[in-house]
Protein backbone atom coordinates (compact mmCIF):
# COMPACT_ATOMS: atom_id res chain seq x y z
CA UNK A 1 0.00 0.00 0.00
CA UNK A 2 1.48 3.52 -1.02
CA UNK A 3 1.00 5.88 1.21
CA UNK A 4 0.64 9.66 -0.37
CA UNK A 5 2.93 12.01 1.55
CA UNK A 6 0.95 15.14 1.27
CA UNK A 7 3.47 17.56 3.10
CA UNK A 8 5.82 16.70 0.42
CA UNK A 9 3.81 17.50 -2.59
CA UNK A 10 2.54 20.88 -1.10
CA UNK A 11 6.05 21.72 -0.73
CA UNK A 12 6.92 21.19 -4.22
CA UNK A 13 4.22 23.65 -5.39
CA UNK A 14 4.91 26.49 -2.79
CA UNK A 15 8.56 26.19 -3.83
CA UNK A 16 7.34 26.86 -7.10
CA UNK A 17 4.80 30.08 -6.33
CA UNK A 18 7.72 31.27 -4.37
CA UNK A 19 10.03 31.11 -7.41
CA UNK A 20 7.11 32.76 -9.30
CA UNK A 21 6.54 35.69 -7.36
CA UNK A 22 10.24 36.77 -7.27
CA UNK A 23 10.47 35.85 -10.86
CA UNK A 24 7.46 38.20 -12.09
CA UNK A 25 7.68 40.46 -9.09
CA UNK A 26 4.38 39.40 -8.06
CA UNK A 27 2.62 41.07 -5.07
CA UNK A 28 -0.22 38.98 -4.32
CA UNK A 29 -2.20 39.57 -0.82
CA UNK A 30 -4.34 37.83 0.80
CA UNK A 31 -7.54 39.14 3.60
CA UNK A 32 -8.80 36.80 5.43
CA UNK A 33 -11.94 37.69 7.68
CA UNK A 34 -12.20 35.52 11.06
CA UNK A 35 -15.43 35.37 13.02
CA UNK A 36 -15.45 34.26 17.19
CA UNK A 37 -13.34 32.16 18.40
CA UNK A 38 -13.20 28.88 17.04
CA UNK A 39 -9.71 26.43 18.14
CA UNK A 40 -10.14 24.75 14.82
CA UNK A 41 -10.32 27.91 12.40
CA UNK A 42 -7.64 29.35 14.53
CA UNK A 43 -5.13 26.12 13.44
CA UNK A 44 -6.41 26.47 9.80
CA UNK A 45 -5.89 30.12 9.86
CA UNK A 46 -2.14 30.00 11.32
CA UNK A 47 -1.30 27.40 8.63
CA UNK A 48 -2.57 29.34 5.82
CA UNK A 49 -0.40 32.58 7.58
CA UNK A 50 2.38 30.20 7.54
CA UNK A 51 1.91 29.50 3.95
CA UNK A 52 1.58 32.28 3.04
CA UNK A 53 4.92 34.08 4.70
CA UNK A 54 6.64 31.62 3.30
CA UNK A 55 6.58 32.13 -0.04
CA UNK A 56 5.41 35.91 -0.87
CA UNK A 57 2.53 36.70 0.07
CA UNK A 58 0.81 39.58 1.92
CA UNK A 59 -1.01 37.63 4.59
CA UNK A 60 -3.97 40.32 6.16
CA UNK A 61 -5.99 38.85 9.15
CA UNK A 62 -9.46 40.24 9.92
CA UNK A 63 -10.77 39.13 13.23
CA UNK A 64 -14.28 39.71 14.40
CA UNK A 65 -15.73 38.80 17.58
CA UNK A 66 -19.52 36.65 17.23
CA UNK A 67 -21.48 40.34 17.93
CA UNK A 68 -20.45 41.89 14.77
CA UNK A 69 -23.29 42.30 12.34
CA UNK A 70 -23.64 40.48 9.19
CA UNK A 71 -24.09 43.89 7.67
CA UNK A 72 -20.47 45.30 9.00
CA UNK A 73 -18.77 41.92 7.56
CA UNK A 74 -20.32 42.36 4.04
CA UNK A 75 -19.49 45.28 4.20
CA UNK A 76 -15.97 44.60 4.75
CA UNK A 77 -15.93 42.35 2.49
CA UNK A 78 -17.05 44.87 -0.22
CA UNK A 79 -14.11 46.83 0.85
CA UNK A 80 -11.52 44.13 -0.34
CA UNK A 81 -13.31 43.38 -3.29
CA UNK A 82 -12.62 47.31 -4.35
CA UNK A 83 -8.77 47.24 -3.23
CA UNK A 84 -6.92 46.49 -6.18
CA UNK A 85 -3.84 45.07 -4.40
CA UNK A 86 -5.95 42.17 -2.74
CA UNK A 87 -5.44 38.95 -4.72
CA UNK A 88 -7.61 36.86 -2.67
CA UNK A 89 -10.23 36.60 -0.30
CA UNK A 90 -11.55 34.11 2.32
CA UNK A 91 -14.25 33.78 5.05
CA UNK A 92 -12.67 31.46 7.25
CA UNK A 93 -15.73 28.56 7.82
CA UNK A 94 -17.42 27.61 10.14
CA UNK A 95 -19.07 31.43 10.86
CA UNK A 96 -20.87 31.60 14.48
CA UNK A 97 -24.37 30.21 14.21
CA UNK A 98 -25.96 33.63 13.52
CA UNK A 99 -24.66 34.15 9.75
CA UNK A 100 -25.72 32.82 6.72
CA UNK A 101 -22.26 31.15 5.21
CA UNK A 102 -23.92 31.16 1.56
CA UNK A 103 -25.07 34.88 1.74
CA UNK A 104 -21.68 36.13 2.90
CA UNK A 105 -19.99 34.10 0.77
CA UNK A 106 -21.55 35.12 -2.33
CA UNK A 107 -20.54 38.39 -1.13
CA UNK A 108 -16.78 37.86 -2.14
CA UNK A 109 -15.65 38.63 -5.67
CA UNK A 110 -15.88 34.91 -7.51
CA UNK A 111 -12.24 36.57 -8.74
CA UNK A 112 -10.75 36.88 -5.76
CA UNK A 113 -12.28 34.12 -4.53
CA UNK A 114 -9.06 31.73 -3.03
CA UNK A 115 -11.38 28.93 -1.41
CA UNK A 116 -13.32 28.59 -4.85
CA UNK A 117 -16.69 28.49 -2.82
CA UNK A 118 -18.51 31.26 -4.88
CA UNK A 119 -21.45 29.44 -6.33
CA UNK A 120 -19.64 31.14 -10.18
CA UNK A 121 -16.90 28.39 -8.91
CA UNK A 122 -18.61 25.41 -7.67
CA UNK A 123 -21.02 25.55 -10.82
CA UNK A 124 -18.34 25.26 -12.84
CA UNK A 125 -17.92 28.58 -14.57
CA UNK A 126 -14.78 29.34 -13.87
CA UNK A 127 -13.12 25.80 -13.64
CA UNK A 128 -9.97 25.72 -15.75
CA UNK A 129 -9.11 29.35 -15.11
CA UNK A 130 -6.15 30.88 -13.77
CA UNK A 131 -7.93 31.75 -10.48
CA UNK A 132 -10.68 30.45 -8.11
CA UNK A 133 -10.64 26.50 -9.08
CA UNK A 134 -12.70 24.83 -6.23
CA UNK A 135 -9.52 24.35 -3.97
CA UNK A 136 -10.42 21.23 -2.39
CA UNK A 137 -11.74 19.50 -5.32
CA UNK A 138 -8.81 20.23 -7.28
CA UNK A 139 -6.87 18.60 -4.56
CA UNK A 140 -9.01 15.39 -4.96
CA UNK A 141 -8.29 15.38 -8.35
CA UNK A 142 -4.57 16.03 -8.14
CA UNK A 143 -4.33 13.49 -5.80
CA UNK A 144 -6.25 11.02 -7.62
CA UNK A 145 -4.12 11.58 -10.82
CA UNK A 146 -1.36 10.75 -8.76
CA UNK A 147 -2.20 7.57 -7.90
CA UNK A 148 -3.51 6.49 -11.15
CA UNK A 149 -1.96 8.84 -13.81
CA UNK A 150 -4.18 8.19 -16.94
CA UNK A 151 -5.88 5.10 -15.77
CA UNK A 152 -7.99 7.40 -13.93
CA UNK A 153 -10.30 7.69 -16.92
CA UNK A 154 -11.34 3.75 -16.61
CA UNK A 155 -12.17 3.69 -13.00
CA UNK A 156 -15.37 3.56 -10.89
CA UNK A 157 -14.91 6.52 -8.72
CA UNK A 158 -17.14 7.35 -6.40
CA UNK A 159 -17.28 9.99 -3.52
CA UNK A 160 -18.85 10.32 -0.11
CA UNK A 161 -19.77 13.78 0.45
CA UNK A 162 -22.44 15.62 2.84
CA UNK A 163 -23.84 18.33 0.76
CA UNK A 164 -25.55 18.44 -2.58
CA UNK A 165 -23.52 22.19 -3.48
CA UNK A 166 -20.25 20.10 -2.71
CA UNK A 167 -21.03 17.29 -4.84
CA UNK A 168 -21.94 19.69 -7.70
CA UNK A 169 -18.11 21.33 -7.48
CA UNK A 170 -16.92 18.13 -7.14
CA UNK A 171 -18.54 16.68 -10.27
CA UNK A 172 -17.86 19.45 -12.36
CA UNK A 173 -14.09 19.85 -11.69
CA UNK A 174 -13.63 16.19 -12.67
CA UNK A 175 -16.51 16.72 -15.29
CA UNK A 176 -14.37 19.38 -17.01
CA UNK A 177 -11.28 17.59 -16.98
CA UNK A 178 -13.50 14.56 -18.56
CA UNK A 179 -13.23 12.28 -15.70
CA UNK A 180 -16.54 10.70 -14.86
CA UNK A 181 -17.55 10.50 -10.91
CA UNK A 182 -20.46 9.51 -9.02
CA UNK A 183 -21.32 11.20 -5.97
CA UNK A 184 -23.14 9.92 -2.55
CA UNK A 185 -24.58 12.75 -0.61
CA UNK A 186 -24.24 10.44 2.82
CA UNK A 187 -26.77 12.79 4.95
CA UNK A 188 -29.66 10.78 6.48
CA UNK A 189 -28.16 7.53 4.70
CA UNK A 190 -27.47 3.87 6.82
CA UNK A 191 -23.94 2.21 6.71
CA UNK A 192 -25.36 -0.58 4.68
CA UNK A 193 -27.04 1.87 2.16
CA UNK A 194 -23.50 3.93 2.07
CA UNK A 195 -21.67 0.07 1.56
CA UNK A 196 -23.51 -0.69 -1.35
CA UNK A 197 -21.77 2.21 -3.32
CA UNK A 198 -18.52 1.75 -1.89
CA UNK A 199 -18.34 -1.87 -2.57
CA UNK A 200 -18.38 -0.82 -6.40
CA UNK A 201 -15.50 1.72 -6.27
CA UNK A 202 -12.31 1.44 -7.71
CA UNK A 203 -11.79 4.75 -6.50
CA UNK A 204 -13.39 5.64 -2.65
CA UNK A 205 -13.49 9.64 -1.78
CA UNK A 206 -14.47 10.15 1.26
CA UNK A 207 -15.45 14.06 2.40
CA UNK A 208 -17.70 13.33 5.46
CA UNK A 209 -15.92 14.48 8.29
CA UNK A 210 -17.18 10.41 10.79
CA UNK A 211 -14.05 9.29 12.62
CA UNK A 212 -12.85 5.51 11.49
CA UNK A 213 -16.11 5.13 9.22
CA UNK A 214 -14.92 3.65 6.44
CA UNK A 215 -13.91 0.01 7.05
CA UNK A 216 -12.45 -3.04 4.90
CA UNK A 217 -15.80 -4.77 4.47
CA UNK A 218 -16.85 -2.02 2.79
CA UNK A 219 -14.05 -2.05 0.41
CA UNK A 220 -13.17 -3.66 -2.58
CA UNK A 221 -9.31 -5.23 -3.06
CA UNK A 222 -6.87 -3.02 -4.20
CA UNK A 223 -8.84 0.35 -3.83
CA UNK A 224 -7.09 3.77 -4.30
CA UNK A 225 -8.82 5.67 -0.96
CA UNK A 226 -8.87 9.54 -0.91
CA UNK A 227 -9.78 10.68 2.97
CA UNK A 228 -10.57 14.13 3.09
CA UNK A 229 -12.84 14.22 5.60
CA UNK A 230 -11.44 15.82 9.38
CA UNK A 231 -12.72 14.95 12.86
CA UNK A 232 -11.31 15.97 16.38
CA UNK A 233 -11.89 13.33 18.82
CA UNK A 234 -10.32 13.07 22.09
CA UNK A 235 -7.47 15.10 21.24
CA UNK A 236 -6.71 13.73 18.21
CA UNK A 237 -7.51 14.02 14.74
CA UNK A 238 -8.84 11.47 12.95
CA UNK A 239 -10.21 10.77 9.01
CA UNK A 240 -13.22 9.60 7.59
CA UNK A 241 -11.26 6.30 7.01
CA UNK A 242 -9.91 3.61 10.04
CA UNK A 243 -6.29 3.18 8.74
CA UNK A 244 -5.47 0.10 10.60
CA UNK A 245 -9.06 -1.85 8.84
CA UNK A 246 -7.80 -1.21 5.58
CA UNK A 247 -4.00 -2.05 4.81
CA UNK A 248 -4.72 -4.85 3.48
CA UNK A 249 -7.45 -3.75 0.98
CA UNK A 250 -6.04 0.07 -0.26
CA UNK A 251 -3.48 -0.06 -3.07
CA UNK A 252 -3.33 3.73 -2.37
CA UNK A 253 -4.06 6.34 0.59
CA UNK A 254 -4.25 10.03 1.61
CA UNK A 255 -3.14 9.79 5.57
CA UNK A 256 -5.20 12.45 7.91
CA UNK A 257 -3.00 14.31 8.90
CA UNK A 258 -0.57 14.69 6.29
CA UNK A 259 -2.58 13.84 3.12
CA UNK A 260 -5.10 16.29 1.59
CA UNK A 261 -4.64 18.88 4.04
CA UNK A 262 -1.30 20.69 3.09
CA UNK A 263 -1.78 20.45 -0.48
CA UNK A 264 -5.06 22.39 0.34
CA UNK A 265 -3.14 25.17 1.81
CA UNK A 266 -1.20 24.90 -1.03
CA UNK A 267 -3.41 25.16 -4.10
CA UNK A 268 -5.41 28.38 -1.76
CA UNK A 269 -2.08 30.11 -2.29
CA UNK A 270 -1.69 28.85 -6.00
CA UNK A 271 -5.36 30.83 -6.56
CA UNK A 272 -3.75 33.88 -4.83
CA UNK A 273 -0.91 33.91 -6.60
CA UNK A 274 -2.50 33.36 -9.92
CA UNK A 275 -4.92 36.21 -9.70
CA UNK A 276 -2.78 38.86 -8.37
Amino acid sequence: MKIFNGKKEAEKILKKLKKQIKEKKLKPKLVVFLVGKNKASEVYVSLKQKAAEKIGVNFVLKRYSVSVSEKELVSEIKKANKDRQVSGIIVQLPLPKKFNPDKIISKIDPKKDADGFCKENVSGVLVGKNFSDPVLPKVIFYTAKKALGEKLKNKKIVALVNSKVFALGLKNFFEANKINIFTVVCKGLSKNSIKKHTKEADVLISVLGRPNFITADMLKQNVVLIDAGIAKAKGKIYGDVCFSSIKQKASFITPVPGGIGPLTVAFLMENVVFSS
